[in-house]
């Protein structure tokens, strides 16, 4: 009997919590340029690729970790997990 039990509180458990998962969302390019602009960013380096909604990409070349905090506790708000793409382009 103490087995059904256990099993029933986790099955509860993992649907109350499956109820909590918000699928995620993309969000404008609008919206993720006024992040850029309040975190410090230029216009475009903030992207959210539509195949992987949930990863916001921060594309800039050394990102100060003010810069970084800020990007990531937004994406957090949002659901969202911030990665960090450092591009080192040839200087022309």
């Amino acid at each position: 009997m103490a087995h059904r039990i256990s099993l029933r509180a986790i099955l509860l458990g993992s649907l109350a919590l499956a109820a909590c998962v918000t699928p995620a969302r993309m969000h404008t390019e609008a919206q993720l340029n006024d992040v850029a602009l309040g975190c410090g960013l230029a216009l475009g380096e903030l992207i959210q690729d539509e195949s992987e909604k949930r990863l916001l990409l921060m594309i800039r070349n050394e990102p100060s970790a003010e810069q970084r905090v800020c990007v990531t506790k937004w994406a957090r708000r949002n659901g969202l997990k911030a990665v960090f793409v450092q591009l080192d382009l040839p200087q022309s």
